[in-house]
């Protein structure tokens, strides 16, 4: 529901009002639930997990990193590599930021970490599903890229779309400022390097 509540002070906010953002973009009708019988509604319902989870791997958000050690799987590697890890499914891993020493050799395949370490810290990007846990930028971010994923669908406008797009990644590149910010240099938000080099490990398969 799209129902306005405060916790100590603090608006909640709700899935609903996530793509309520979104349809007000577009000049559309705001919804009441994601289960309400209107398009708008059933689009959104249809499109929110992934745009979320496409918006949660395209940085790396302060807001959803997580910290685990984890064990590694009976079975080891084919070749290459000694040991091989699964990745976290609580919450789940979306995104692999680093292991706990950077100079840590390894590899993504799929949903495994290959390695020839005997024990693991990983950090990585969970899958938040509690909008209440995000930062108001990527509450913006999401909202962005709903109204660009979902505008030519609701208000058939071909011009419409690229300035959501465009609108989205100004919404990226705030975010990429202000999470840079706040914590010491050297690897950046979302993997990226004081050269602006993507590492070419924090890539993972998101889809389960």
């Amino acid at each position: 529901e799209s129902t306005t509540y405060f916790f100590r002070g603090k608006k909640m906010t709700s899935v609903v009002d996530i793509c309520n953002s979104a349809l007000n973009m577009l000049g559309a009708t705001n919804i009441i639930s994601l289960d309400e019988d209107s398009k708008s509604a059933r689009v959104c319902n249809q499109r929110y997990p992934n745009v979320r989870d496409a918006v949660m791997r395209a940085h790396n958000w302060n807001c959803l990193v997580t910290r685990t050690s984890i064990a590694s799987d009976e079975a080891a590697p084919a070749f290459t590599f000694s040991y091989q890890y699964s990745l976290p499914t609580d919450p789940y891993c979306l995104r692999v930021m680093h292991l706990d020493y950077h100079d840590l050799e390894y590899k993504v395949e799929g949903r495994k970490i290959l390695t020839d370490e005997s024990t693991l810290n990983l950090v990585y990007l969970a899958r938040v599903e509690d909008p209440n846990e995000y930062d108001m930028l990527l509450v913006e971010a999401i909202a962005a890229r709903m109204a660009a994923d979902i505008s030519y669908n609701l208000v058939n406008s071909t011009t419409l779309t690229p300035t959501m797009w465009q609108l989205y990644d100004q919404k990226l590149s705030e975010a990429r400022f202000v999470d840079a910010t706040e914590g010491t240099p050297g690897v950046l938000s979302d993997g990226v390097a004081a050269s602006g080099a993507l590492q070419s490990d924090v890539l993972i398969n998101s889809r389960y």
